[in-house]
């Protein structure tokens, strides 16, 4: 008994004894430290590891462990994604190689193909848009018409983007389409000789009840600022009392191309700052030598999915007095991403600064705990909705409620 009482008070000490190496951390509200731990029950303590060990140390537990085979390529992706989602920005994020490409592709706006859009259809991809004097519009294929085979191979059924991709190929090579024309049982062959496409981003239309000048922008890609010069070119042979541009339905594109865009319009002046982690500033400014005349006025359509560049360019000929703005608020993208292309064909984008408009406004998007949208944007002069029965046909006037505000707002200046 009294063997146990020892035993017991023995105990006691210990446990006090160790209770003194970790009241320094409790009293910081922190855990005990390994190193504390160790000392008061003996043991070496391990040394910490660094993220990328304790993260490669992972990773092939995982590869070595897991109850069935791993791809050890879609872990690493899997890796990836979860990291930049860790961040908690809807703009930074992981491409796979596949992705990075398509994304790539969008951005130059320039490929190797037939020039033609597809969709999905039960029977292979439908063609919803042809571009002008492309191999497709040559060869005989309009909007519509099914693709279900390639070279002799069946496609139906299977994905459009598997389809875009075999379509896709050397330049100056043929490819065979089986095509299903409106109104037939069966599909016709078309050979289509490959080449290589500029991707129209810009489209021009002109009003003639108005005689106003409609230019859609579907994107701020590489060749957009040289398509929109062409399309205000050609509108200008038109007896003109204003002009629309359109960029409702536009996610944006590329910062550049949106400052060159401005520089149509004012020259010498900054377009946007932007304002780095370290709260570094930079601008970027309108080159000289680029301004064209604009002798009525001009309007920009702008809806919630006018995103990023499209609201850069907006917002700095709104803030300059260029433009008057018609629609709904914008989406309220306020930061710029940077595109870091990685060893395998892959690509990290990441959000490397904030922006803010000439006026110094911050546009960013605020939204509830729903992600529904609260705050942000650009907001128009006149706030223009659809009502929800009605049929809209976007680039008609009579069924466009937007488009023939834009038109009223400019004959009201004219």
């Amino acid at each position: 008994m009294k063997f146990l009482k020892a035993l017991g008070f023995f105990g006691l000490l210990v446990v006090l004894w160790a209770f003194g190496f970790f009241w320094r951390d409790i009293q910081q509200g922190q855990a005990p430290s390994g190193r504390a731990v160790a000392l008061a029950f003996g043991g070496p303590a391990k040394a910490a590891l660094t993220p990328e060990q304790l993260f490669k140390q992972a990773f092939n537990r995982i590869s070595n462990n897991f109850v069935r085979p791993v791809k050890t390529l879609e872990l690493k992706y899997a890796g990836m994604e979860g990291l930049m989602a860790s961040l908690g920005d809807p703009h930074t994020m992981f491409l796979v190689p596949k992705v990075a490409e398509d994304f790539a592709l969008e951005t130059r706006a320039n490929f190797v193909g037939i020039g033609a859009r597809l969709g999905t259809d039960p029977l292979g991809a439908k063609i919803a848009v042809v571009f002008e004097d492309g191999p497709a519009d040559k060869a005989g294929l309009q909007m519509n018409d099914v693709i279900t085979s390639i070279d002799g191979v069946s496609y139906v059924g299977k994905d459009v983007d598997l389809m875009v991709s075999k379509i896709r190929g050397k330049e100056g090579t043929n490819v065979r389409l089986g095509v299903i024309k409106a109104g037939d049982n069966k599909a016709t062959n078309f050979n289509v000789r490959r080449a290589k496409i500029i991707t129209p981003t810009v489209t021009g239309n002109y009003l003639a009840d108005s005689q106003i000048g409609h230019v859609t922008v579907t994107s701020f890609a590489e060749p957009t600022a040289e398509q929109f010069d062409r399309a205000i070119d050609k509108l200008s042979n038109k007896p003109l009392k204003g002009l629309v541009i359109d960029l409702r339905g536009n996610p944006g594109g590329l910062l550049e191309t949106a400052v060159e865009m401005v520089s149509r319009f004012v020259e010498g002046k900054v377009v946007v700052t932007m304002k780095d982690r370290d709260g570094k500033r930079s601008s970027a400014v309108t080159p000289h030598g680029f301004v064209r005349d604009w002798p009525y006025p001009v309007v920009v359509l702008i809806d919630e999915d006018s995103a990023s560049a499209a609201e850069i360019f907006a917002g700095a000929l709104r803030d300059y007095r260029k433009v008057t703005l018609v629609g709904t608020h914008s989406y309220g993208k306020s930061s710029v991403q940077e595109v870091k292309e990685l060893i395998d064909g892959a690509s990290a984008k990441i959000t490397i600064a904030k922006y803010f408009l000439p006026s110094a406004e911050d546009i960013g998007r605020k939204v509830d705990e729903d992600g529904l949208y609260v705050s942000g944007g650009l907001h128009p002069q006149y706030n223009v909705t659809f009502d929800e029965d009605a049929v809209v046909v976007f680039g008609d006037p009579k069924k466009d409620p937007q488009l023939q505000k834009a038109i009223d707002v400019i004959l009201g200046k004219s």
